[in-house]
């Protein structure tokens, strides 16, 4: 049976945390301290990158990827013990957020439990040796879905070992393992946790047609929705990059997120991020004067989950690595978090979903028109993605409206307005 659609996700903000980075210690119990913070910036979720012991064998850097999976039942002891876990749990749930951790059930640490106890559930490479599908990721070997239902179980068994402590789950290349074991999963965690959350990082649209050229397993974004609440953007990924360094117009990527309306099933959900960890920081990507207050603007007006990675809201322009100690520089001299806020509290309270998008783009100027309506109202954003004051056409009658971002009044003539060069967000 098709999972029920919880259209209440489409207004959701998920903070994303690494562990390991957030705070000088690195641990569970210090990333309590800023969860009042986390919460007052409006995120409903806070995702944690993959919290289990990270393999040693083969290791990059020095601590090793968190994506390298040793044992998918315990906690990694860098960040403490399995109560200390349970404590920030807790923790999350006092401050009325959710908290999803990461799953990683594609691949394993070379030196795994799973490895070590049941090795024929392992992808072989043509020698015997277990390997990986996927050249640079030499940190890992591949489990074969394919191979033994006993490997079903068991992952079905640990994600519902969790689901007694989480809210919900982030699935690591979602794509690679098929589809009807995510919805199994799904049914029987449903029993442990009613209303558990499902995000898959599905991948690139070249990324995936590379996978099927070679014969190997890739689910589309419109199967995964069977099994899933919130997808990836990566379907369309690859333009916003060629966007940003200024090889393709404003107008492509729009008509693809148009697109998105088309391509898949009534109520899908997309994440809506400007970065993740896999990702550069979008403050270290603003050539051609590009404005990070309307791209953040922008990001949130977006049909979808937003998403904001920890230290976004400083605008930290330094990805930290996945494989060693490298905390967060939050100390940048900016601060984005009232604007975070306030665009979080429009996205709850102004904006709705199951709603129809319409765009305008001056590919000129990068300023983007959008427009959301539904049963809720109509709303429309002005984005200057390059700053800069400009007249703009609106389809608003002629009047007085109230910019939600900073409640300064937005004058209609004509059925044009002036922008002032920063982004304006205001109901019809």
């Amino acid at each position: 049976m098709p999972h029920t659609i919880n259209e209440s996700l489409q207004q959701a903000v998920i903070y994303s945390v690494f562990v390991r980075n957030h705070t000088p210690e690195g641990t569970f119990r210090a990333l309590i301290d800023d969860l009042p913070r986390i919460r007052a910036l409006g995120a409903d979720a806070i995702w944690l990158i993959p919290i289990h012991p990270i393999g040693e064998k083969a290791r990059k850097g020095t601590l090793g990827s968190p994506y390298a999976n040793r044992d998918y039942r315990s906690v990694n002891p860098e960040y403490g013990t399995l109560e200390d876990f349970e404590a920030l749990v807790d923790a999350i749930h006092a401050q009325g957020m959710k908290c999803m951790i990461d799953v990683v059930y594609n691949h394993t640490s070379p030196d795994s439990v799973l490895w070590e106890t049941h090795p024929e559930w392992f992808y072989r490479k043509p020698d015997g040796n277990p390997g990986n599908h996927v050249g640079d990721w030499t940190d890992i070997i591949d489990l074969d879905y394919f191979a033994d239902p006993a490997l079903w179980d068991y992952q079905i068994e640990s994600l519902c070992f969790w689901a007694r402590y989480v809210d919900g789950f982030r699935c690591d290349v979602a794509s690679f393992v098929p589809v009807e074991f995510w919805e199994r999963a799904r049914a029987a965690v449903e029993q442990v946790r009613p209303g558990c959350i499902w995000l898959a990082e599905t991948v690139h649209r070249e990324f995936a047609a590379e996978m099927r050229r070679r014969g190997l397993y890739c689910a589309t974004d419109t199967e995964a929705y069977a099994a899933f609440d919130i997808e990836y953007t990566y379907d369309i990924q690859t333009v916003f990059d060629r966007w940003l360094a200024g090889k393709a117009p404003l107008s492509h990527y729009l008509d693809l997120i148009d697109f998105q309306e088309s391509a898949y099933p009534r109520g899908f959900n997309k994440l809506r991020y400007l970065e993740n960890h896999d990702t550069d920081r979008i403050a270290g990507r603003l050539g051609r004067g590009l404005s990070l207050e309307s791209l953040t603007a922008f990001i949130f007006f977006l049909k979808g989950t937003t998403l904001v990675y920890a230290g976004q809201e400083v605008g930290a322009d330094h990805r930290p690595s996945l494989f060693d100690r490298d905390t967060v520089g939050w100390e940048t001299g900016t601060d984005l978090s009232p604007l975070i806020t306030r665009l979080a509290q429009i996205k709850h309270e102004a904006l709705g979903s199951e709603d129809f998008f319409r765009w305008h783009a001056d590919d000129e100027r990068d300023l983007a028109v959008l427009e959301r309506e539904g049963d809720w109202g109509r709303a429309i954003g002005v984005f200057p993605l390059r700053g800069g004051a400009s007249e703009v056409q609106v389809d608003a009658p002629d009047g007085c409206y109230i910019n939600l971002i900073d409640a300064t009044p937005i004058e209609v003539r004509d059925g044009r307005m002036e922008t002032g060069g920063s982004p304006a967000i205001f109901l019809v």
